[in-house]
């Protein structure tokens, strides 16, 4: 699994006119899911997210994790972190999941997230979506479960 992590003042993500996750600070995490995931992946994820000190803390440093601010995460699935460009022009989604295991993965990703007391909104799994952010800082991190950026 692969996750792009902004750290943002805000977040939303709409389908059409209706708002169907909204947060104040904390994680936009965009994530997405290949063919030879499971759920280690997802939990190594998690365990990722929820430990990561990018939070400022009185000092201004990047110190604090996203339970001390006490915020909350917005998860969108996003299939094309698998797009492939290393030939052509056009994106190969070879290695992406297919939408079921990548609709398990992503769910069970979420309830990882919520089960561990954070917080955490979606978007709609393969809806057309918008999202809205402020990226504070800006920080933006990269995660790979199988650790090959």
């Amino acid at each position: 699994m692969r996750a792009v992590v902004q750290r943002v003042s805000r977040a939303q993500v709409s389908v059409g006119k209706e708002v169907v996750g909204l947060i104040g600070p904390g994680l936009l995490v965009l994530i997405g899911v290949a063919k030879s995931d499971g759920q280690a992946d997802a939990d190594y994820l998690v365990n990722k997210i929820l430990g990561l000190r990018v939070f400022e803390d009185a000092e201004g440093k990047m110190n604090l994790p996203l339970v001390d601010i006490r915020g909350a995460v917005l998860a969108v699935s996003q299939f094309t972190l698998y797009g492939d460009v290393r030939t052509g022009r056009r994106p190969s989604f070879d290695q992406a999941a297919p939408p079921q295991l990548a609709n398990e993965l992503y769910e069970y990703f979420v309830r990882k997230l919520r089960d561990s007391g954070i917080a955490c909104e979606s978007g709609r799994f393969q809806g057309m979506m918008q999202v809205e952010l402020v990226n504070d800082g800006p920080v933006t991190i990269l995660l790979d479960s199988k650790r090959e950026f």
